[in-house]
């Protein structure tokens, strides 16, 4: 081989090296990686029938119904919405079930699945039914609570923003986690 073709050859192989360092080359989107502080809890005593524990990362407003108030999540643009009812009678306690049972199930069309949890806690008189909503539905998670007796407290998780389930899984399992807290501190006032 010649001095003429190695150098041929060594010009073609920078040229062609070169070419691939200048190219455009399409990434794909990235996504912010959300990162919340650490929950700590403050104690819910306002003058309603029940109590319970919220995170110090939400702010407790004044619902629109009486003895109902909403935790906002301002950062994550979200909102605990928590509904008191009275019961008056076993039928008024039914009728308060199955409208909380018939919110959730209007969600599948939406959602990918629907995960409920039952929870019990008998020594507080506290029984209910979390469901967890995965998928593009509005609503993330919807709780029911109640002593069977005289009381009944909804509760629903909604963000403001386009329902998209891989970006806002951080949120929801942040969230939930305040939520199962409140559940298992929850308890009626006397």
């Amino acid at each position: 081989m010649n001095f003429k073709t190695i150098i041929a050859l060594c010009s073609s192989a920078i040229f062609f090296v070169s070419c691939n360092k200048n190219e455009e080359v399409a990434k794909p989107l990235g996504q912010v990686r959300l990162e919340y502080p650490q929950q700590t809890y403050l104690s819910f005593k306002e003058n309603v029938p029940y109590t319970f524990q919220y995170s110090n990362f939400g702010k407790l407003v004044a619902g629109k119904k009486p003895n109902s108030f909403n935790i906002v999540y301002p950062r994550m643009k979200a909102t605990i919405y928590l509904t008191y009812f009275p019961v008056q009678s076993q039928q008024d306690l039914i009728v308060q079930i199955k409208e909380s049972e018939s919110f959730v199930q209007e969600q599948t069309v939406k959602a990918s699945f629907i995960s409920p949890q039952e929870f019990y806690f008998p020594k507080k008189k506290v029984f209910g039914t979390m469901y967890e909503l995965g998928g593009e539905s509005a609503i993330n998670i919807q709780f029911h609570a109640t002593d069977s007796v005289k009381n009944f407290l909804a509760g629903s998780v909604y963000f403001k923003t386009q329902p998209k389930p891989d970006s806002l899984a951080p949120a929801v399992d942040y969230i939930k986690k305040d939520v199962k807290k409140l559940l298992e501190t929850l308890e009626w006032k006397k």
